[in-house]
């Protein structure tokens, strides 16, 4: 199945404590159904100090599920997601609400 939710896309948070939150994906975990979102599940990593690291409390983002995310729309709005075959032959994302095709 092709992904949905790609590396880049602005998206909205649907659920949890950062609701309503706007940022942009990091990273996707295609086997696990997760993503990491900028600033959003930022939790504290203690890490022991070593001869290369100063250790200490580090924040850092954690994986969020890709359900609880919606990609964000050109117009500033969440949409789902679905894929169209183009003239050429390539598949596309694009926009449920809209029915544009969605960059990347």
């Amino acid at each position: 199945m092709a992904a949905k939710i790609k590396k880049g896309d602005k998206v909205v948070v649907l659920a949890g404590k950062h609701r309503g939150e706007q940022a942009e994906v990091l990273k996707v975990f295609p086997k696990d159904d997760r993503v990491l979102v900028k600033g959003v599940n930022v939790v504290a990593k203690h890490e022991k100090q070593t001869a290369t690291s100063r250790g200490g409390i580090l924040r850092e983002e954690a994986p969020i599920h890709i359900s609880n995310v919606a990609l964000l729309g050109k117009d500033g709005k969440p949409t789902r997601v679905g894929f169209k075959i183009d003239e050429k032959g390539k598949k596309a994302r694009i926009e449920r609400r809209t029915g544009e095709v969605v960059n990347g």
